[in-house]
């Protein structure tokens, strides 16, 4: 049994590994809000990396589990395949962090809604240390929850709270380049766009506009 468990784990993550998913390199809350994305600039078309459902959030958590703390990357690394009410739950916390990263970046409150998901997720992070049964003095970890997924939600969504109020909440960014839905964190001064290839696709821009306008003025 316990083979066969394993095998179809790692028939999962070969899969999961063939499919396209946007890593931005930021914070686990910006992550999940950055799957999605517009592809092609302002003329392109809006993508959801999790559009295909379950399988596709199974994809997207396996390659950031190493982001998560050792204890809950172990338990996605054991989890079964994401169902329909853990998908639900990934999509509603995502749409709450894309409130809350617009609202953040733009100077405006939270929104309540917003804030409600976030915090409630954020409870699943919650962890403490007991004494084990046992003949010997020995500690271990409990958590509020088990359920693998439940506890990324909480990780992201603790993460979340952090980011949107900690010490760095200043360095958090909407990318400017037009046509770009994406969140950054900047991180060191001359950063202006979320990756180099919005900034290369601005300055081509700009490049072209200067030529244009060079030709007219001849």
């Amino acid at each position: 049994m316990a083979d066969g468990v394993a095998e179809e784990r790692v028939e999962r993550e070969e899969r999961q590994r063939s499919v396209a998913v946007p890593l931005t390199g930021e914070p686990l809350p910006l992550e999940l809000v950055n799957t999605t994305y517009i592809k092609g600039g302002v003329r392109g078309r809006h993508r959801d990396a999790l559009a295909a459902g379950p399988e596709a959030l199974d994809s997207w958590l396996a390659a950031e589990r190493h982001r998560f703390a050792p204890g809950v990357a172990d338990a996605l690394a054991a989890a079964p395949p994401a169902g329909p009410e853990q998908y639900q739950e990934f999509l509603e916390l995502r749409r709450a962090l894309r409130a809350l990263a617009g609202a953040r970046t733009s100077g405006e409150g939270p929104d309540p809604e917003a804030l409600a998901v976030v915090n409630a997720y954020a409870r699943a992070a919650a962890d403490w240390r007991e004494l084990a049964p046992g003949p010997e003095f020995r500690a271990v970890v409990r958590r509020a929850v088990e359920d693998p997924l439940r506890l990324a939600l909480g990780a992201i969504s603790a993460a979340a709270v952090e980011l949107f109020a900690g010490e760095g909440a200043e360095r958090l960014r909407a990318c400017p380049a037009p046509g770009c839905i994406l969140y950054f964190v900047r991180t060191h001064a001359r950063r202006e766009w979320c990756t180099v290839g919005c900034g290369n696709r601005v300055r081509v821009a700009r490049h072209s506009r200067r030529a244009r306008e060079g030709d007219e003025a001849v």
